[in-house]
């Protein structure tokens, strides 16, 4: 079964049909719910599921798209020179 972005592009290339992600958390034995449910949203949260739907809420213009990336981009230089100071 294909995960992340390799099943979107899988979708993608047979004609846009919607992919709906499968994430499936068992409960071991002995564990509590709780524990379960922190350990499904740390593979949502790795899987990027979450934010692939608050994107897909609205479009988004392709220089917005562009802009928002390379304010990340700066954001994360900034860090890393940060650090490197350090």
């Amino acid at each position: 079964m294909l995960t992340g972005d390799r099943a979107r592009a899988a979708c993608d290339s047979r004609g846009g049909e919607k992919f709906v992600p499968i994430i499936e958390v068992k409960l071991r034995k002995g564990e509590s719910v709780d524990k379960a449910l922190r350990r499904l949203k740390k593979r949502l949260d790795r899987e990027g599921v979450l934010q692939d739907a608050k994107a897909r809420r609205s479009y988004e213009k392709p220089c917005v798209r562009r802009r928002r990336k390379e304010k990340m981009s700066r954001f994360s230089n900034f860090l890393r020179n940060k650090r490197e100071k350090e």
